[in-house]
């Protein structure tokens, strides 16, 4: 039996499969991207809000990609020039997709300032980009890419090995502390995005006292911690026998909803939400925000 055959993927069936992951790509950023594509708010962000901001956010979105790319790629990664390509092919995924829907519900019309295209065309490209690459762990199989979509009962027994081992390789990056954090990271940017640009932030934090601000706090963390250790939904820790309750907590429970928050910071600051706030106004705005941020925090390890 050939060397390919064992591995249930000949090199002929290569380009097959990443021609597959780039559909699944620009399905995901369409599912993951639409959304936010029919937001009003963020139509008018894309127009008017400062292009050095812009920019940032843009910046931001690229390491994101890459360690997104490295675990849920269009193709298995083994190297950070493959994730990097991974990370571009997504970029231009959500750019394209951005701009065939835009200019579809006629929001991008030709006579418009080149700034304003680029700008609302850019701003919807990152959440667009995140879901072209949650589209390949979220509407197709790991099964199919490895075995070109064609089951041999001849290889099950080798497959299953490698299934075994390839499988080892997530589980042991998702118990890394520093990859942890960014999972939660990239899942709160992604959920703050969709809410951010909208007027009900402001008006719920305007509503709310220091204890609702204080309870707020209080249920996004807890909320948090259950997602991940108690209710045990798929993909989730589960926590080994004997270990304190109080370890996962102060371990990645509240140190995910600081990620959350600074994200949620970062997010208001870019859409400026901040500018010429009192810092105690500014305070409950985070603290909104954080809030289905620390869910899409706690949900990433479901998504990815």
């Amino acid at each position: 039996m050939s060397k390919s055959m064992q591995r249930g993927r000949p090199k002929a069936q290569e380009p097959r499969i990443f021609l597959v992951g780039l559909g699944r790509g620009a399905a995901g950023a369409l599912l993951f991207g639409i959304p936010m594509l029919m937001t009003m708010e963020l139509w008018e962000l894309g127009f008017y809000m400062e292009r050095h901001r812009l920019f940032l956010l843009l910046l931001a979105n690229v390491p994101l990609l890459i360690f997104l790319a490295d675990r849920v790629g269009f193709e298995r990664t083994t190297t950070l020039i493959q994730a990097c390509r991974d990370a571009n092919i997504a970029y231009g995924l959500g750019v394209l997709m951005s701009a065939g829907i835009l200019i579809l519900f006629g929001d991008i019309k030709i006579g418009m300032p080149f700034s304003e295209i680029v700008g609302k065309i850019a701003i919807q490209a990152v959440p667009a980009s995140i879901g072209a690459l949650l589209g390949r762990s979220q509407l197709g199989g790991s099964s199919d890419d490895q075995h070109g979509g064609k089951h041999d009962d001849s290889n099950d027994g080798d497959n299953a090995a490698r299934d075994d081992n390839e499988d080892a390789v997530p589980d042991e990056l998702s118990t890394s502390y520093a990859q942890e954090l960014m999972l939660m990271a990239v899942g709160a940017l992604f959920l703050n995005l969709n809410v951010a640009p909208t007027e009900e932030i402001v008006l719920i934090s305007f509503k709310m006292t220091p204890w609702h601000a204080l309870a707020t706090m209080i249920i996004s963390i807890g909320i948090m911690h259950a997602f991940v250790y108690v209710v045990a939904f798929k993909g989730t820790h589960e926590m080994p026998a004997g270990t304190p309750w109080w370890h996962a907590f102060f371990r990645f429970t509240l140190p995910g909803y600081i990620v959350s928050m600074s994200i949620s910071f970062f997010v208001l600051w870019t859409f400026g939400r901040l500018d010429a706030v009192a810092s105690t106004q500014a305070l409950m705005f985070v603290i909104v925000l954080s809030f289905p941020g620390s869910i899409g925090a706690a949900a990433a390890r479901l998504i990815l």
